[in-house]
């Protein structure tokens, strides 16, 4: 492990905004942050904003920003990724931005029922091939996790280069019967030409934005990963849904082959 790595991970342990699990302590085991992410980190009563996979936090902290009234948590396995959006938001005074180091497979493990009102999973890892389509975050398993900690129709944006992944979903959804609010193979052109209809995916936001430029303000966030797609002139995909709490999604036509 380099040396900026190790300090990156002991600075991160010194940081009030990063939920550290005890390795002590078997995983899958419940955390007690779960239920108190609002009493005990942000005091306030504001909704609670997942971004899965957050690496740097350029998402959490960026989102964080534009929406004071929101609360907003980065998830990462990889600390010394997470270091840097922590800090930046250590550096800026956001008190509504907090980081959890956890794998996703545990992440009902520090969230009571209907904790969350919303989940970005911007540009993960999308698992290419049949055999590991069960890996991807937007699979039935992740999916059906989400519900147990997210509100009844709570949103889920999905941001993606991979057409593979795009497709998977957008084929999860229809089949599924979810509530499709907006999709796009071109987030950026969407988000300029087509503001009355992407604003769809937003009407879940509860405080009220007179903002016109709200959405290019959203925009302006990109990750490490992001920059490089769009200057190799790759399209960026985009697309926002609601889950229904009782509704179990089903892996359907995956499983089948059909």
């Amino acid at each position: 492990m380099g040396k900026n790595k190790l300090m990156r991970w002991a600075e991160l342990g010194t940081l009030n905004n990063v939920i550290q699990p005890d390795t002590s302590i078997p995983a899958g085991t419940d955390h007690s942050i779960k239920g108190r992410w609002n009493s005990e980190i942000f005091r306030n009563d504001n909704p609670v904003v997942l971004e899965l996979a957050c690496g740097k936090g350029e998402y959490t902290v960026g989102l964080a920003e534009i929406f004071p009234g929101r609360n907003f948590i980065g998830v990462d396995i990889k600390g010394a990724r997470m270091w840097r959006g922590a800090r930046i938001a250590n550096e800026k005074c956001l008190t509504n931005v907090a980081f959890l180091r956890t794998r996703i497979e545990f992440i009902n493990c520090f969230f009571a029922s209907d904790e969350v009102h919303e989940i970005w999973i911007v540009f993960p890892d999308p698992f290419p091939g049949k055999k590991n389509s069960n890996k991807r975050l937007t699979c039935p398993w992740f999916l059906n996790i989400y519900r147990s900690f997210l509100k009844n129709k709570g949103v889920i944006h999905l941001k993606t280069d991979n057409a593979e992944l795009f497709r998977y979903t957008s084929r999860l959804v229809e089949d599924n019967g979810i509530e499709l609010l907006y999709s796009t193979n071109d987030f950026h052109s969407a988000i300029i030409n087509d503001r009355t209809g992407i604003k769809r995916a937003w009407e879940c936001m509860p405080e009220k934005n007179d903002d016109e430029d709200i959405l290019i303000k959203v925009l302006s966030i990109k990750t490490h990963y992001e920059t490089g797609f769009l200057k190799e002139g790759l399209p960026i995909n985009y697309m926002a849904f609601r889950l229904e709490k009782e509704k179990n999604i089903s892996y359907g036509w995956e499983k089948t082959g059909k």
